[in-house]
């Protein structure tokens, strides 16, 4: 603060009188200085101990056991499941562990290591809710590089949030990789790799769910009905009759969206669909067999899509016995045919919200799955009340931009790059209605990402 001008200060007489009580109080602060001086300096002296058990410390290494010690209690973190970890070894200190897809190194006794480590973090096999059976840990990514397309990073950015946004409101986890975690699996085999690790790192996990970066979830309310896959390892959206009617087809199903449950089972199956990869001398090989089995395969390279469908009508039986071939929802949707009925759809459901006041109530996104369980008895109201028939849909689940390509811009031929940039802005604009929706916004046009402050009792006051 700033002296007060000259002529406005105290007059010097009125601090006369206190001359002896002043220079008091200087002695004492002087002495209060001096003592705190000295008790800084002891301590560096005599450093206080070590904090025990219940304070904060860093990691402890045995260097007899190479165990490492735990370094974190309960009170010092958010979360005790996140704070504890025994030092009880489990497959994790064995030295011949290999987060890499190998050929000749298999995974044995998965199941076996898994249930150890969980006995021993009793907070991860209780689990919340429906327990470890419903844990799911998200998978998405894209290449290391910047992409060729001059738009392709924000549409990449967009997507990646539209994953977060999902997975924030179910309270799932999700793991963006853009790193080739083996130089020979590229491409479209890239995701083999990373799932397999990330089963290593994520234990706790019953499902990994592997979305492809050009996927959009475009309901944010629908959850997947797990209790359907409780006899399934595997779970894919594709079209039976493609898969084993009298020309089988390689586009039977898309391997671009897949839930694989994190089991012995599935490093058996990854291993062997990894051996008709580039990771093995028979890549060639497999693709010549692949586009004999698959008369409207027109690419000579063996792809994780191919090899999937021949280890589903070709390979061990123990295969398609644990496979789920969904059939009854957009586990993943085709965007040609969804985006052409995104704003009818989004129609309905505002005249449906008219009609429903608690389906219209601002709330806490928090709290979005209430709500999402609420509409879902309504939806199906809408559906006996139209008969089942007509132009009423519900909302996809999740849209699928196959063969756009946004980060490359090598799109497919038989449709514009134009049209797929438009139906991605039209998807993700759909989906982060939804999300919007919970901050008192929304998107009021699904070709323009502006927004605009919702009315009290949206979408009656709109």
């Amino acid at each position: 603060m700033a002296s007060p001008p000259s002529g406005t200060g105290r007059p010097q007489w009125r601090n006369r009188p206190f001359s002896f009580l002043t220079d008091g109080i200087s002695f004492i602060g002087a002495a209060m200085a001096a003592f705190l001086l000295v008790w800084v300096l002891s301590s560096f002296v005599n450093p206080k101990p070590s904090p025990g058990p219940n304070e904060f410390s860093t990691s402890v290494i045995d260097t007899k056991t190479t165990t490492t010690t735990e370094a974190f209690t309960a009170k010092d973190c958010n979360s005790v499941n996140q704070c504890h970890d025994p030092p009880t070894p489990t497959f994790y200190d064995d030295p011949s562990l290999s987060y890499m897809v190998d050929a000749g190194k298999p995974m044995k006794n998965w199941d076996e290591k898994r249930k150890e480590w969980l006995k021993h973090h009793q907070a991860f096999a209780a689990g919340g809710g429906g327990g470890v059976e419903d844990r799911i840990l998200l998978l998405t990514g894209s290449q290391p590089s910047p992409c060729k397309n001059p738009i392709g990073d924000q549409l990449l950015l967009r997507f990646f949030k539209n994953k977060v946004d999902y997975c924030r409101i179910h309270g799932y986890n999700i793991f963006y990789n853009n790193a080739l975690l083996h130089p020979k699996m590229n491409g479209c085999w890239a995701k083999i790799p990373m799932v397999r690790a990330a089963m290593f790192a994520h234990p706790e996990a019953e499902w990994i769910w592997w979305v492809d970066s050009d996927a959009a979830f475009t309901d944010m309310e629908f959850k997947l009905p797990l209790h359907k896959y409780r006899e399934h390892n595997l779970v894919i959206h594709g079209w039976p009759d493609a898969i084993f009617g009298k020309d089988p087809s390689w586009l039977s199903i898309n391997a671009g969206v897949f839930l694989i449950r994190n089991c012995q089972w599935s490093m058996d199956l990854m291993q062997e669909w990894a051996s008709m990869s580039p990771l093995t001398p028979a890549y060639e090989e497999w693709g010549q067999r692949e586009m004999s089995t698959f008369k409207d395969k027109v690419f000579p390279d063996s792809d994780d899509q191919s090899a999937l469908v021949y280890l589903m009508l070709k390979g061990n039986k123990r295969w398609m016995e644990r496979i789920y071939v969904e059939t009854e929802f957009y586990f993943e949707g085709y965007w040609l045919v969804i985006v052409g009925s995104l704003q009818h759809i989004q129609e309905q459901y505002a005249e449906m919200e008219r009609r429903v006041r608690v389906l219209r109530r601002r709330h806490a996104e928090v709290v979005s799955e209430h709500y999402g369980e609420t509409r879902e008895a309504y939806l199906k109201r809408e559906w006996a009340r139209k008969g089942g028939k007509g132009s009423w849909k519900r909302r996809p689940f999740i849209t699928h931009f196959a063969g756009c390509q946004p980060c490359s811009g090598d799109h497919n031929q038989k449709f514009s790059g134009k049209s797929c940039w438009q139906g991605m802005e039209s998807a993700l604009n759909f989906a982060d209605n939804q999300v919007l929706r919970s901050f008192g916004f929304v998107h009021p046009h699904l070709q323009n990402s502006s927004v605009s402050p919702l009315p009290f009792d949206y979408p009656t006051e709109a």
